[in-house]
């Protein structure tokens, strides 16, 4: 088998064999294929497409270049969750412990975050001496016992994905469906999950700007993980604007502790109640989406996800201390309102340039280099549909350098758009795929 005839096979329309597939990551991945071939293929791949079968076996062949996760010593079946990524996507760290207090296996595998903010891990750091440098052994047993525990991203995990991404990166091959779903359903299928529940964001803060696109994503991811025996479902949702308020590491975690308190924001309220519905269905643990959601609204009523996300934080060495008192780890130097310049109703708030905001204070990273500083960030204080008058607080600002607070300033007032008529407000939850 030569790689010249494989690239040549797919430049003229034709469907890659599993033989074919395996043999060019496995020989990348092992760096018996240089890239120029590689990235001859990607090209032909942008431009051709794959079919579902080519696609699955792609995936596949990622998930097993490296490490697997086994985790058949926890008991029951196992679920994971997965976010395409957005502007103020705080749900993993309410969704982990509803479901966790219903019963349900909750193993899950997260990064640090590369752009507006950090990631899941970054920002359960802002609980002093919280670690997801566990071993896979504590990982299994703070599974079996509280039914929750997130970790960081093992170094082997699908390393085929690692090396296709950062060479796509380079030759404009990123923006392909095909590519996109192989590469994140690899790490969920090496993660060893049973049951996998997709967030897929939409609008100005998502990486698919159209509907039309988020959808056809889903159905790829979806159909991927039911062709490798995983139970997967996948939700479209609104990212036009940030979710919730918060946008930044600690004020997120505040955000999340507030919503499991049952005082947070109604839209991330429902994004967790829908992802949570499918996650109860997907594992068995209720019948429909009824009886899901008053599982689920039970637990934050009754204080059971509170109490699970204590036993969570503390089982990976976080001070809980702070849940009952979120408003003291606010340590930044300056907080600022960023007022409205006139009055009207807020048509459209562009998300990522909030996200930018956040990411120029030092919320997020520009390079994997980058150190973040987890007291700054934005909190949105007028959403799509509401109304302003010239003066009033459009955001409330958290830094610790003036000049970053200036550049952040000017980003947050020009993502706003405002209008006399008040704008029709777009539905959270676009579709559900199964």
């Amino acid at each position: 088998m030569r790689m010249y005839d494989i690239i040549m096979k797919k430049r003229d329309g034709g469907i890659l064999s599993k033989e074919e597939i395996d043999f060019f990551v496995r020989g990348y991945t092992g760096e018996d294929i240089p890239d120029y071939q590689v990235s001859a293929l990607l090209m032909a791949i942008y431009f051709n497409g794959m079919n579902k079968e080519e696609i699955l076996n792609l995936t596949m062949a990622m998930a097993e270049s490296g490490n697997t996760l086994d985790l058949s010593a926890i008991n029951g079946i196992k679920a994971d969750k997965h976010s395409t990524g957005g502007v103020g996507d705080k749900t993993s760290l309410v969704l982990g412990p509803m479901v966790a207090a219903l019963g349900v296996k909750m193993a899950k595998m997260s990064g640090r975050g590369l752009g507006h903010t950090g990631g899941t891990i970054d920002k359960l750091e802002s609980f002093p001496g919280f670690s997801t440098e566990i071993s896979t052994d504590r990982f299994i047993d703070n599974v079996n016992n509280i039914g929750l525990a997130i970790t960081g991203q093992t170094g082997n995990l699908a390393p085929a994905d690692k090396k296709l991404y950062a060479l796509r990166d380079v030759t404009a091959t990123v923006d392909n469906i095909p590519l996109i779903a192989s590469s994140i359903m690899s790490k969920k299928l090496a993660a060893g999950a049973d049951a996998i529940v997709l967030d897929v964001k939409t609008g100005s803060g998502a990486f698919m700007k159209t509907e039309e696109d988020a959808f056809e994503l889903a159905k790829t991811m979806v159909d991927i993980g039911n062709g490798a025996g995983r139970n997967t479902i996948g939700v479209v949702s609104e990212m036009d604007q940030p979710l919730g308020f918060a946008v930044g590491n600690i004020l997120e975690v505040i955000e999340a502790v507030d919503t499991l308190k049952g005082k947070g924001p109604k839209d991330l309220e429902e994004l967790c109640i829908v992802l949570g519905t499918y996650i109860l269905i997907a594992t068995g643990t209720a019948k429909d989406e009824a009886e899901a959601e008053t599982m689920l609204r039970g637990v934050i009523e009754s204080g059971a996800a509170l109490d699970k996300f204590k036993e969570f934080v503390a089982a990976q060495g976080g001070d809980v201390s702070m849940v009952e008192d979120m408003s003291s780890t606010l340590e930044c130097k300056y907080v600022e309102e960023i007022t409205a310049p006139v009055s009207g109703y807020v048509t459209h708030i562009q998300s990522d340039a909030i996200g930018l905001a956040a990411m120029v204070l030092g919320g997020g990273r520009e390079t994997k280099e980058s150190v973040i500083d987890l007291s700054v960030g934005i909190v949105i204080n007028k959403k799509v549909g509401d109304y302003v008058e010239v003066g009033e607080s459009l955001a409330t600002m958290y830094s610790n350098d003036v000049k970053k607070s200036e550049d952040a300033r000017k980003r947050v007032i020009a993502a706003y758009e405002f209008s006399d008529e008040k704008p029709e407000v777009k539905p959270l939850i676009k579709g559900v795929v199964k």
